[in-house]
């Protein structure tokens, strides 16, 4: 959002925090299990990075966001990954994962890349925690929807910088023509209910 100086507004952390948690089902129990496994983990993560950036190179559409960039996208990555063990997941790690999100709008990176990183990220993650855990049935279980619930918080964030980019260009044309949100969203109307 903009306000009406032009400045970006930043969403309330806080409040964005309990929201992900909430549609996430990420709870203190499951950043618990997250955090005990960090020990056994931490050393398989960098595989995980290295054959994520592996399959999005070979994905010719992803590819050409690369070029140029894979050592440093691979240390950002990996610190992340690393951060999903250690936690918290507080409003701090809220912020770093918006902005994240931010960085992707601003090098117009398609927003299904978010969404299918995420699935790569996974897949690799279950099959650690199977080889590692999988003679324990119930922890192989409860480390899986951890992840799940830590992947998709991480991802509701990222995708709320999406909707406030749109929001912002929004509020941005809106400042420069004069023209109202209502009017804007009247004649938004009126044009996709037209047959032309």
């Amino acid at each position: 959002m903009i306000d009406k100086k032009g400045n970006i507004i930043k969403p309330d952390f806080v409040e964005l925090t309990r929201y992900a948690k909430q549609f996430s089902g990420l709870t203190t129990e499951k950043e618990n299990v997250l955090l005990s496994i960090k020990e056994e983990v931490a050393p398989l993560l960098g595989a995980v990075t290295d054959n994520f950036y592996h399959t999005m190179n070979d994905i010719p559409e992803a590819a050409s966001f690369l070029e140029g960039r894979i050592t440093g996208l691979k240390q950002t990555h990996l610190n992340w990954m690393n951060s999903i063990f250690t936690g918290p997941y507080d409003e701090t790690y809220t912020e770093s994962m918006y902005n994240v999100g931010d960085i992707h709008v601003r090098v117009n990176l398609p927003v299904e890349f978010m969404s299918g990183g995420i699935t790569l990220i996974c897949n690799e993650l279950y099959r650690i925690t199977f080889d590692i855990y999988g003679n324990n049935p119930v922890k192989t279980q409860s480390i899986v929807n951890a992840v799940n619930s830590a992947m998709g918080f991480s991802l509701f964030v990222m995708q709320k910088s999406y909707h406030a980019s749109v929001d912002e260009a929004l509020d941005k044309f809106l400042l420069i023509t004069g023209m109202s949100k209502a009017l804007f969203e009247k004649l938004s109307s009126t044009f996709s209910t037209t047959n032309f």
